[in-house]
C-alpha cells in the first residue's frame, strides 16, 4: 500500500464522536461497495492509527486512513466529495505517499460474535417470513429433546444477553435490510506486510495496513 489519505473527525458538544463515526463510515462503506470488483474484492484498506482495545481504553480515536496501491484508486474513491455533507465535522487531507519510515504493519479485521441476538433474530425472521422487530420481540416456543410436552421452553431474542466484545465498534445501518448493527474492529500488529484484498468495510483478515 503506497498511498493514503487521512480523515480526521471533528466532534463538538452537540455532535459526538460516536455519532460522527456512524455517519462518516456509512458513507465510506457505500464507496467501498461501489468499488468492489466482480469477485467482491476491494482495493482500498482502512486503518485506525488511534485504535485502542486495552482495558478501559476502548475506541477508534478521531482518525482513519484510507490506503491503496496507487493514487488513481484513491482519486476515484473521492473521499472529500463523499463526505461533503459532513464537511463541518470532517477534515480530509490530500493523497500522500506512505512514508518510508514505518512503525510496522497491522491487520484490521471485522469481528462478528456468533451469539449476537440481532443476528439470530434476523435469521429467524428470514426463515419464518416476519420482520426483524417481530422476530426480536415474539416468544419462540421450543420443545425439549424427544418432543416431550412436559418440558416446554420459550424465550425472546430481545431478552438474550448481548455479547460482550472488548473491541471498539462503529454502529452502522445495513444497506440491504436497513437494520442497525455494530461493526466490531480488531487490530493485530505484525512486522511484515501481507498483500491481499479488502472487504466492503475496508477490512481484511489477512491483508496489512502500514502503521506510522
Amino acid at each position: 500500500m503506497r498511498f493514503y489519505l487521512e480523515i480526521t473527525l471533528l466532534p463538538n458538544p452537540e455532535v459526538g464522536l460516536n455519532f460522527l463515526w456512524s455517519k462518516v463510515f456509512q458513507q465510506l462503506h457505500l464507496g467501498f461497495v461501489e468499488m468492489l470488483d466482480a469477485d467482491k474484492r476491494g482495493a482500498i484498506g482502512v486503518g485506525f492509527p488511534k485504535h485502542s482495545a486495552d482495558g478501559k481504553r476502548l475506541g477508534l480515536g478521531d482518525k482513519c486512513r484510507l490506503f491503496a496501491e496507487d493514487e488513481t484508486t484513491l482519486e476515484r474513491f473521492a473521499a472529500p466529495q463523499r463526505l461533503a455533507r459532513l464537511s463541518d465535522y470532517v477534515h480530509c487531507t490530500g493523497i500522500r505517499p506512505v512514508p518510508d519510515k514505518l512503525l510496522g504493519y497491522a491487520v484490521y479485521r471485522r469481528v462478528q460474535p456468533k451469539t449476537n441476538p440481532e443476528r439470530l433474530a434476523r435469521r429467524y425472521a428470514k426463515r419464518h417470513g416476519v420482520d426483524l422487530a417481530t422476530a426480536l420481540n415474539m416468544t419462540v416456543e421450543l420443545r425439549a429433546a424427544g418432543g416431550n410436552p412436559a418440558y416446554p421452553l420459550s424465550f425472546r431474542y430481545c431478552d438474550m444477553l448481548k455479547p460482550s466484545v472488548a473491541l471498539p465498534f462503529i454502529r452502522l445501518q445495513s444497506l440491504s435490510g436497513g437494520q442497525t448493527f455494530c461493526l466490531w474492529i480488531s487490530k493485530t500488529a505484525t512486522a511484515d506486510p501481507v498483500v491481499g484484498s479488502f472487504s466492503a468495510y475496508g477490512l481484511s483478515s489477512v491483508a496489512t495496513i502500514p502503521e506510522f
